[in-house]
């Protein structure tokens, strides 16, 4: 065996310089040195700590950019940005839409996936809505019912009325996931044609979804959810898809 295959697996790898200004300057803000909302040191005062050049400096900081972790403004110092999930998931929105645009058969994934995951969330609702929850919910079945005649508007209105079925969850994370997921569908333009003459019967729909998350019925807010997507999901579809 030759000697290169012997050391091959112990071979070191020479990184970047610029990787490992990133490695620290996240270490910073993961260890709370560098909190939310905080300005970003200049790059004299990195380049001086970490005793590298500027370019390598100017290339973590844009991959910290890139990845959302700091805000570069032209003029000003650059700041860390404060992460939740939803801002998170946000910058997965484009690679998301490509994959979905690029690949039809992702589009009944995303499609299935979003069947299991609204009706946990209205489980979650069921058991634990407040009055007003329900009365917030109850609200927005009234301001869809107003946009009938207006389909981006009334499709729109769908969108609050599911997200707000998942913030009832008070989880941060399902709610995030569940606007993202609502993103991702609302790309289907033709779904805003194909809902003409269905806007009665979805909020009929929706009626009944709030009326048994308001009796605490579990079981059969979810058979309604279940039932709810099942009609609606075959309106989101490629443009190209046959009518």
């Amino acid at each position: 065996m030759k000697h290169d295959q012997l050391a091959s697996p112990d071979r070191i790898t020479r990184r970047k310089l610029s990787d490992q200004v990133f490695d620290r300057l996240r270490e910073m803000i993961a260890g709370g040195e560098l909190p939310p909302g905080a300005p970003m040191p200049s790059e004299r005062d990195l380049m001086e700590r970490f005793g590298v050049g500027r370019p390598a400096v100017r290339e973590a900081l844009q991959h910290m950019h890139t990845m959302g972790l700091i805000t570069i403004s032209h003029g000003e110092r650059s700041r860390v940005n404060e992460l939740s999930a939803g801002s998170v998931l946000a910058r997965v929105d484009d690679v998301a839409r490509m994959l979905l645009s690029s690949e039809p058969e992702q589009l009944e994934h995303l499609k299935q996936a979003r069947r299991m995951f609204e009706c946990g969330l209205v489980r979650v609702a069921a058991e634990n809505a407040t009055a007003q929850d329900v009365r917030d919910l109850r609200e927005l079945v009234g301001e869809q019912r107003a946009r009938i005649g207006d389909a981006e508007a009334f499709v729109t209105a769908d969108m609050a009325f599911h997200s707000r079925i998942a913030q009832i969850s008070a989880n941060p994370i399902l709610v995030a996931t569940s606007q993202a997921m609502l993103r991702w569908l609302l790309q289907y333009h033709g779904v805003l044609l194909h809902w003409s003459g269905k806007e009665k019967v979805t909020l009929q729909e929706h009626d009944q979804i709030v009326d048994l998350i308001a009796a605490r019925d579990a079981d059969g807010a979810v058979a309604a959810m279940q039932a709810h997507l099942d009609r609606s999901n075959p309106l989101y579809r490629h443009a190209n898809a046959a009518h």
